[in-house]
């Protein structure tokens, strides 16, 4: 008796499945490919020498099976390749000749840079900034506004160094950690760094180094660099971080405290002292105190920025949750719990496809004004990735839907009373 791996083989499929090639319309998945331009894919292609010695794998097919594997959660490439099998006869509408090998995938991943694949998310990213930008945001956000923060994904010490001091019992976990430059404005990542978890966070900076001037910049305590902070200044860029609690500064100067703002506790300027290359420096900055209701403590805040009011300092400061909420989005929809390699190129492919999938989802979420859920929408694809069904058609009947819920409910909270016609006469009388 055939087993069922057997039953859903390669040539079994390719003869059963493959007969018919007559479907209406496009797969959701091909919907979704639809929204990256052949001139994006070019670009890469001549700017990385993509195809260069890959006769089997050409970039196309190797980013179309790993979009796929990241949109139908799959957990490893021998899922990847036999759900792609199950849709022949469907591979056309994805521009795909024949399911790619998952030797030959694996052999893809270890070998061809992870940096085409950036390129390729970066290009997606210029192009889409415009359409995914949140109009509800750009009322509450302020405009230049880039949050920086980084993320680590957990994986064996044997393809990446752990992070932190070694644990006694010897069961430490390797990690990556993901650089993200976020565009406060579109809420997507305009530019990512990954390095091994154990590599301090400020090395980051170096690669940041195309930031437009006149633009602020938000990060937590681990990014403070007072060297940094200097050339920042010249630029004309805005930083708003907290301060340490063991920060050594003076006092030099108390600016008047607003009536209207109560919970600003002081507004100075400052002298920081530190030492670079062993020699001490200062440098001038201002220091804001806030005490936040909500949590029931004062929070201290430093910036370059003297023109801004106290409240504003302490709202730029609060809009770096952003980037914590775009972390959980992608963790969430996207789980990076399983690997389609064991090598850090491999792995690093696999994350910029995960945002590149996201983003794909987030263009065609924002550009039908969609009000379903992010989540709902990527389990939707999920499950019917392959299904010939607009994505438009799924985000419309949500809206009806959605539409007649609170119909109903302003009814149920607001009834109209219909007396009878005996009670409105003697009412009348």
């Amino acid at each position: 008796m055939a087993t069922l791996y057997q039953l859903c083989s390669y040539y079994t499929i390719k003869f059963d499945m493959n007969k018919s090639t007559n479907y209406l319309g496009q797969p959701i998945f091909s919907q979704l490919l639809s929204l990256i331009e052949n001139s994006i894919i070019k670009k890469a292609i001549v700017e990385h020498k993509a195809n260069h010695c890959y006769k089997k794998l050409f970039l196309w097919d190797h980013l179309v099976s790993m979009l796929y594997g990241v949109y139908s959660h799959c957990t490893s490439l021998r899922e990847l390749q036999c759900g792609l099998e199950v849709c022949q006869g469907k591979l056309n509408h994805l521009n795909l000749s024949r399911v790619p090998p998952r030797s030959t995938l694996s052999d893809g991943n270890k070998n061809r840079p992870s940096k085409v694949f950036g390129t390729i998310y970066q290009s997606l990213y210029n192009f889409y900034k415009n359409t995914i930008s949140d109009s509800c945001l750009k009322k509450n956000t302020i405009k230049g506004l880039y949050i920086l923060d980084s993320s680590t994904i957990s994986l064996f010490k044997a393809i990446l160094k752990p992070a932190g001091r070694k644990r006694q019992d010897g069961t430490s976990k390797g990690g990556m950690k993901v650089h993200t430059l976020l565009n406060a404005d579109t809420n997507m990542p305009s530019f990512i760094k990954y390095t091994a978890a154990a590599l301090h966070d400020q090395q980051f900076y170096k690669y940041i180094s195309n930031l437009p001037d006149y633009s602020i910049i938000a990060f937590d305590k681990a990014y403070i660099n007072y060297k940094q902070f200097e050339a920042f200044t010249a630029r004309n860029i805005f930083y708003v971080t907290r301060q340490k609690t063991n920060a050594d500064y003076v006092s030099i100067e108390e600016f008047e405290l607003p009536n209207d703002a109560q919970h600003i506790l002081k507004d100075e300027r400052i002298e920081i002292a530190y030492k670079d290359n062993k020699e001490e420096r200062k440098q001038e900055m201002r220091r804001v105190a806030f005490f936040s209701a909500q949590y029931g403590k004062a929070f201290v805040y430093i910036t370059n920025n003297f023109e801004m009011t106290a409240v504003e300092i302490a709202a730029i400061y609060a809009q770096r949750w952003q980037i914590e909420t775009f972390f959980k989005k992608l963790k969430q929809n996207f789980p990076l719990t399983y690997f389609f390699g064991d090598n850090a190129n491999a792995i690093e492919i696999q994350i910029w496809c995960a945002l590149i999938a996201l983003l794909l989802l987030d263009v065609m979420h924002k550009e039908h004004n969609s009000a379903m859920p992010f989540s709902i929408l990527a389990t939707l694809i999920r499950l019917h990735i392959m299904n010939y069904v607009a994505l438009s058609a799924i985000i419309e009947t949500y809206k009806i839907k959605r539409k007649r819920h609170e119909k109903d409910s302003r009814i149920k909270k607001h009834p109209i009373i219909h007396q009878p016609p005996a009670l409105q006469t003697k009412m009348e009388m």
